[in-house]
């Protein structure tokens, strides 16, 4: 390790070590941590640390207190927790163990430890954290694409654009807007229009397409006219699948029809909407 990394680090475990045994053990503390980690020999971190070789020996040597004679006793208990737990035990549960909480502990014969006192949880978290204890767990490789694709539905609306009465049916999209110079500015626009007439009822600007903005675009729309359509039709971009949305929906007792994937036309009025108001409207 570097001297500058190790000026770091050593400040950052002084600090800690500082606040539970003061300044002067702290330092001690931080060296001793350091050197079990083989990152620099002792000559370098007791003269970053302003502590002279001697003083340090001297206090490795000391009798051990009682709460470093206890925080060792809890150190080979962890041992024993992670290694029935293969490595899989947080410092939460660790504690919940040390202290007996689920009253098991004598049923398993890998348990020898009974603490007369309770351990706390920031004690358990402190020395796990210095001796590097951690909980080998794997985070769940969640699969967006197959989650978003949970959400299907037909297409209900069959392209019946044409509705005789208002707020029965309505359509949603958004759509990439460019601005700024050498348009390097992007926004997305989204729009609810009602298919009787097809007048836009609302329309949302956000940075990108997501399922909180597609919600909130009809929540603006139903604010306008006072009610919600048992219908709305969507293609099937990702804030449209989401489950948020569509539980959204069902709270707004609505069926949700989807276009076929790849396939336009089967919302092709607000398309129609979007081509206008980028090559008419905007033009002028």
């Amino acid at each position: 390790m570097t001297t500058f990394k190790a000026i770091v680090r050593i400040r950052k475990k002084i600090s800690r070590n500082t606040q539970s045994g003061g300044e002067q053990t702290g330092r001690y503390q931080a060296i001793q941590e350091l050197v079990a980690e083989g990152s620099n020999s002792v000559t370098e971190l007791t003269k970053i640390a302003n502590v002279s070789r001697k003083s340090y020996y001297q206090w490795l040597k000391r009798p051990l207190c009682q709460r470093e004679i206890d925080d060792q006793a809890i150190l080979e208990a962890i041992y024993q927790i992670e290694k029935r737990h293969q490595h899989s035990a947080g410092y939460r549960k660790v504690t919940v163990i040390l202290n007996n909480e689920n009253q098991k502990n004598q049923e398993i014969e890998e348990y020898t430890f009974d603490f007369s006192f309770r351990i706390n949880i920031k004690r358990v978290r402190r020395i796990m954290r210095e001796h590097g204890i951690r909980a080998d767990i794997r985070q769940k490789n969640h699969n967006r694409k197959q989650e978003q694709e949970q959400i299907k539905a037909g297409n209900l609306l069959n392209r019946q654009f044409k509705q005789t009465e208002p707020n029965k049916v309505w359509v949603t999209d958004t759509s990439e807007f460019t601005y700024g110079k050498n348009n390097k500015n992007k926004v997305r626009l989204h729009a609810v229009l009602d298919l009787y007439g097809s007048c836009p009822l609302s329309h949302l600007v956000s940075p990108t397409e997501t399922a909180e903005a597609a919600v909130t675009v009809f929540k603006q729309a139903e604010e306008k006219v006072g009610t919600f359509a048992p219908m709305v039709h969507t293609d099937r971009g990702a804030a449209y699948t989401s489950q948020q949305f569509n539980n959204y929906l069902s709270s707004r007792s609505s069926i949700h029809s989807l276009s076929a994937p790849g396939t336009p036309g089967d919302n092709a009025v607000i398309e129609h909407f979007w081509s206008d108001f980028k090559y008419v409207w905007l033009a002028h």
